[in-house]
């Protein structure tokens, strides 16, 4: 298959195996680990089993995949490793289990033996607990709760667990100092560092910062929580960890970078270390992830139209400003660039569909020789089939009916919508993409709205949150209110206050009407956006 063909810890294993896997995660010294998810939820190990990290109850090497029975059928969604090494995995009902080396209490099981965890312990300080994220440092581990609190365990030597003392960790214990009383939505580890993302936008770090990874300002240790400098008056929506650097993404697309600089990692176009925050690659575009592993010294990042971009220590060269690649996933560039080739997160495979009706649907589209029907908008034509927009569009399926006038018509025109609107909703009934810039998607929004599509319509808020900027939030709020789209209207209502200032002096701000304008800053108010 091709999304195990990179890795080359799978080219043993049978097709019809590959084919059976849901989720996996490469891991290990050398990427010669790996633990594997079916489809059918059972779950394997395969690799060198260094310190018994494949979990299946001894240290025996395996070239096939052998059952982690304590894993299958408790519904895993999501993996991460530890250097030390050390795994954890977590399931959909928010449990978290553990194993591997626990020479510095990495495990979390209340057990300061140093002998391996042959086989996945489940953390009883965590149960009742709804963890929605985890993520492993060297020797240390975080968990994220549904409520925002963080717990932590592990290697403390440098602070890294947050709980003010440098005293290691057997059990989970939550991090509390400036954390408290803030809801945390995200949190990643470096080999000896942690940082937590809040619901207002602010980064907090804390652990080992003796190459600046703290982004606090200095090369101070922090053994407790303290806030990344430099970003004020950003948002920031996503945080990822090296080895010692850390970047961070704003919700306007802005991308930023600091700490250890070695191999090029931070992207500046040098290899000076930098102790706080500072935008890089401006000139690529808007961008809308990012990436990294604390397992290595490289950076890779995506901008809008989906190319993706890598710098650091690439392969063995230090490569010191984002470079553009053919990948089109962020794993890909890990096994085959990063040293070791390890993937960053779980790489996650949707069930190939075997059929060809989809594809052959889709090409379908516009073609004038086996269509029945032409759509004229602003005097331009698109041929589709009746059949498709019935089985795919509860308002074709009625306008089609014997007793209205459309069903004998071979041409139909357009008036409410323009053309780019209708004819990329059209190409959406037989392709299920949507390919507009945030303007049209509006205009888009509002005919999904009208024909009752809400499929159509949570893609068109995609694409609206994914494009929004300081220039047109103003207008694709108004455009969500009007269309009653309550979750796109918070995020472009949150968005309008994070940067209230610069889309106050707009001009889609200053053409809101009375309504609008009124109903946002009461709102805003009530947010406390014009404190002093």
């Amino acid at each position: 298959m091709s999304d195990f063909i990179r890795w080359p810890i799978f080219s043993l294993l049978p097709e019809e195996f590959l084919c059976s896997i849901k989720t996996a995660l490469v891991f290990g010294n050398s990427g010669n680990e790996a633990i594997l998810v079916t489809h059918d939820d059972e779950v394997f190990g395969i690799g060198s089993n260094l310190s018994s990290c494949l979990g299946v109850g001894d240290q025996q090497n395996c070239l096939l995949p052998r059952k982690v029975e304590t894993l299958c059928h408790k519904k895993l969604c999501d993996l991460s490793f530890g250097s030390g090494p050390h795994v954890l995995a977590l399931t959909e009902t928010g449990e978290v289990y553990a194993w591997g080396h626990n020479g510095y209490c990495q495990i979390g099981n209340g057990n300061t033996s140093q002998n391996p965890v042959f086989i996945p312990t489940i953390l009883p300080v965590l149960q009742g607990k709804v963890i929605t994220q985890i993520a492993c440092g060297s020797h240390h581990s975080l968990a994220l709760t549904s409520e925002g609190e963080v717990y932590a365990w592990g290697y403390n030597n440098c602070g890294q667990i947050g709980s003010g003392s440098m005293t290691n960790q057997s059990s989970p214990r939550k991090v509390a100092s400036t954390l408290n009383n803030r809801k945390i939505v995200s949190v990643v580890c470096g080999q000896t560092s942690s940082l937590a993302l809040s619901d207002t936008g602010e980064i907090f770090a804390w652990g080992y910062n003796g190459n600046g990874q703290l982004g606090v300002g200095n090369n101070t240790n922090q053994p407790c929580p303290y806030k990344v400098t430099g970003l004020g008056g950003i948002f920031m929506v996503k945080i990822a960890c090296g080895y010692a650097h850390a970047l961070g993404l704003s919700d306007s697309g802005l991308l930023f970078a600091w700490g250890a600089n070695s191999y090029g990692q931070l992207g500046t176009g040098n290899k000076n270390h930098l102790v706080k925050p500072m935008e890089i690659a401006s000139d690529k575009g808007r961008f809308i992830d990012i990436a990294a592993s604390p397992s290595s010294h490289i950076s890779v990042a995506c901008i809008a139209n989906g190319k993706l971009y890598m710098w650091g220590h690439c392969r063995g060269q230090a490569v010191t400003t984002p470079t553009e690649t053919n990948f089109t996933k962020m794993n890909e560039v890990f096994a085959c660039f990063s040293s070791p080739p390890l993937m960053h997160k779980p790489l996650v495979i949707e069930r190939e569909d075997t059929r060809t009706v989809g594809k052959c649907v889709g090409e379908a589209f516009n073609d004038q020789e086996t269509s029945d029907l032409t759509f004229m908008i602003e005097g331009k034509p698109v041929y589709v089939h009746k059949a498709v927009l019935k089985i795919r569009c509860e308002h074709f399926r009625t306008m089609f009916q014997s007793h209205w006038g459309e069903d004998e018509k071979d041409v139909i025109e357009i008036t409410q919508f323009s053309f780019v609107v209708y004819e990329a909703f059209l190409k959406y009934l037989y392709t299920d993409k949507v390919e507009l810039i945030p303007e049209d998607a509006i205009g888009l929004l509002d005919l999904a709205n009208s024909y009752c599509e809400d499929q159509l319509k949570k893609l068109c808020e995609r694409i609206i949150k994914e494009g929004i900027t300081v220039d047109n939030a103003a207008m694709l709020m108004a455009a969500a209110i009007k269309y009653e789209a309550k979750k796109l209207e918070e995020f472009c209502f949150q968005f309008c206050v994070n940067h209230l200032t610069a889309v106050s002096q707009t001009d889609a701000f200053a053409h809101l009407d009375e309504a609008t304008l009124k109903g946002f800053v009461q709102k805003a108010g009530q947010r406390g956006a014009f404190k002093y």
